[in-house]
């Protein structure tokens, strides 16, 4: 049986018009399917190069000629979905780390318009030891510094060859931060005035939200293709019905993205706040606290997290009780949002593995937890232990899964020293973890009786297991509880 290529399923030539960064699940359930509805039902006809933002290969990418099935599958109103599409919106992949001047080649390309990416919130940094001359960079905002520089130079600094930039990450005001970060990589390596003029004048850097629960492959789906279309595809992706792109824009974005026009969920806004903050903090704070504490329970996937009697039940009552009474919405508006939310959540079609979800926790934690632990703070003056045994849990998933985390450098090196404090005691733990400034931008030390209510968590959990911890902290009114913060 063939692999599906441009063999098995020709497909039309459209220009490269993007540049996407990010080759991931995600990026191929949301942005690709956008891109490739626009082609579809528009007059858009634009491809995607396709460079991931870390070592990742693009060899599958490539010896698929960049095609891949999508398979949409859950219910819309009222009716079981179940859609294969093959994604056509890819013209090919490149490696910075194997092919770093094909990367920049791109640059010099007439057609090229837009700029997409998620490289996680972990990648959307500054990282000021990256050069210029390196190939590569290491951090995303130093590749595209590089890359933008290169286009400049490539059109003797004309403005109409500026780019459309749209990041994905989940990052408060993504589009501003990633412009400040490049504009100061253009500081850092002392590039010519006339270029960080262009840089912000020619090119508009959009802020974005995201919202789609895309689980990536299936093995089950991947046999369906196989047996009923006749072909092999190892980047096959899944992905729920549900969708929603918010994009804050000046009016002609939305004239040379014409999303709407394609029948799709996205919305070009003012201001993307509100809708940033509650999906943020609702449904990727609940994936990211779910993901610690139910595979500690020995649960794999979010559906049977959300079935379970005491992990599905604690995570409701962590938005209800501690998240929802931050955000700056109606109480019944965001209630119902949650429940939209858990209802996609138990998506019989969608099987979303946790580790998938692990990815770079703690960062993740960061942007979408600790806002509401500290906003609660504030307006109760009082600890949220849920949302505090969510960050202990954190901890505790990455000291017993050290061999199947994965972060960033720093945190790893931190949290592998923690592991040496842990043989004092959990209270050194927490405090080694916990007041580092370099992951969490402050030191949660400072936010009183947090320390020691993290400690006395860990404690219970290493010594009880971590079923009879939620089961507590759901159950029986916590030590700590209404302690005053």
């Amino acid at each position: 049986m063939k692999r599906l290529s441009k063999a098995v399923y020709p497909v039309a030539e459209y220009p490269e018009t993007i540049l996407q960064i990010g080759e991931g699940n995600f990026m191929r359930g949301f942005i690709n399917w956008h891109i490739q509805k626009l082609n579809d039902c528009t007059d858009f006809k634009g491809r995607a190069v396709v460079v991931p933002p870390r070592k990742g290969s693009v060899t599958a990418l490539n010896e698929q000629d960049g095609l891949y099935t999508l398979c949409i599958q859950g219910f819309h109103d009222q009716k079981e979905m179940n859609e294969r599409i093959v994604i056509q919106s890819i013209s090919r992949g490149i490696s910075t780390y194997t092919d770093y001047e094909a990367f920049l080649h791109v640059a010099e390309s007439p057609d090229l318009r837009f700029v997409f990416s998620n490289t996680t919130e972990a990648g959307l940094v500054l990282r000021k030891e990256d050069r210029l001359e390196d190939r590569p960079q290491v951090s995303f905002p130093g590749k595209l510094t590089a890359f933008l520089y290169h286009r400049f130079k490539a059109f003797a600094g004309d403005e109409n060859k500026g780019l459309i930039i749209l990041p994905c990450e989940l990052i408060e005001q993504n589009g501003d931060r990633l412009k400040e970060y490049v504009t100061a990589m253009a500081a850092e390596w002392d590039l010519p005035p006339d270029f960080v003029t262009w840089l912000k004048k020619a090119n508009t850097f959009c802020n974005t939200l995201v919202d789609r629960i895309v689980p990536g492959f299936s093995k089950e789906a991947a046999e369906a293709v196989q047996k009923e279309d006749g072909y092999i595809d190892e980047l096959l992706v899944t992905a729920e019905y549900y969708h929603l792109f918010v994009i804050e824009a000046p009016a002609f974005v939305q004239k040379e993205l014409p999303f709407q026009e394609a029948g799709l969920n996205v919305l070009f806004v003012e201001d993307i706040t509100p809708y940033r903050m509650s999906k943020v903090r609702i449904l990727n704070g609940a994936h990211t606290a779910m993901v610690p504490i139910a595979y500690s329970c020995g649960l794999d996937t979010v559906k049977k997290a959300v079935d379970d009697e005491l992990v599905g039940s604690f995570i409701r009552s962590m938005l209800e009780e501690e998240v929802l009474p931050g955000l700056p919405l109606p109480e019944d508006e965001l209630l119902l949002y949650t429940q939209s939310v858990w209802d996609r959540f138990c998506n019989p079609f969608v099987k979303h593995q946790l580790l998938d979800i692990a990815l770079n926790g703690v960062s993740k934690f960061r942007a979408r937890i600790l806002p509401s632990l500290l906003d609660y703070v504030a307006l109760k003056k009082q600890l949220p232990m849920k949302l505090v045994f969510s960050l202990s849990s954190l901890i505790y998933f990455y000291q017993v899964n050290s061999d199947k985390v994965k972060d960033d450098e720093t945190v790893m090196a931190i949290m592998k020293e923690a592991r040496e404090e842990m043989n004092h005691s959990y209270e050194s733990m927490a405090h080694h973890i916990l007041s580092s400034e370099a992951i969490w931008g402050m030191d949660l030390t400072s936010i009183e009786g947090l320390n020691d209510a993290v400690a006395k968590q860990l404690t219970f959990i290493h010594e009880n297991g971590m079923r009879a911890a939620v089961d507590r902290m759901l159950h029986h009114q916590y030590e700590s509880q209404g302690e005053k913060a």
